[in-house]
């Protein structure tokens, strides 16, 4: 756990967080998830300035750090809502604010009054397109890294009549 949380992993969260942490897609970005809540409304991901993340310049590589937290939120959101969604990321900003040169961490929060804002646009417009924030920070709480992640939502009925059309 990189941030103090009241919230615990559960047996499934901790067994999903050691998977992804060896899917090859996950581990070459060089970040880390180091915590998955059980109610999959919180995650963590450290990263650092290794092999893998070093560019010629010495710092971290702006690829590994926006690939490091790409899937999380859609991912997050597909356990919270379930079989009967579609999510999806739609776009995404990143602002780097400093170089990274040792180690940086990232909360996702995912609260539970924007998943009663989700399934309620749903119901009633069939999807819904939101935007939520990140940022990545040392120890001290110096920020590196801004992103702005836009994550797309719709009931399963819709998203198929969408795709049909």
């Amino acid at each position: 756990m990189l941030f103090k949380t009241e919230r615990k992993e559960s047996k499934r969260s901790a067994w999903m967080r050691r998977a992804f942490n060896i899917w090859p897609c996950i581990w070459c970005t060089g970040g880390k998830i180091k915590f998955i809540s059980g109610d999959f409304h919180e995650l963590h991901v450290q990263l650092k300035l290794n092999i893998r993340t070093r560019n010629r310049v010495g710092t971290v590589y702006g690829g590994s750090i926006y690939s490091s937290v790409d899937p999380y939120y859609m991912l997050l959101m597909m356990e919270i809502l379930g079989k009967d969604y579609v999510v999806w990321d739609k776009g995404a900003t990143i602002k780097f604010v400093r170089p990274i040169t040792d180690k940086v961490k990232c909360r996702f929060l995912i609260p539970d009054d924007l998943v009663a804002k989700v399934k309620s646009e749903v119901a009633a417009n069939g999807q819904y397109v939101f935007d939520l924030p990140l940022e990545y920070v040392d120890d001290e709480g110096k920020v590196y890294a801004v992103f702005t992640k836009t994550v797309y939502t719709a009931s399963k009925e819709y998203y198929k009549n969408k795709k049909a059309a």
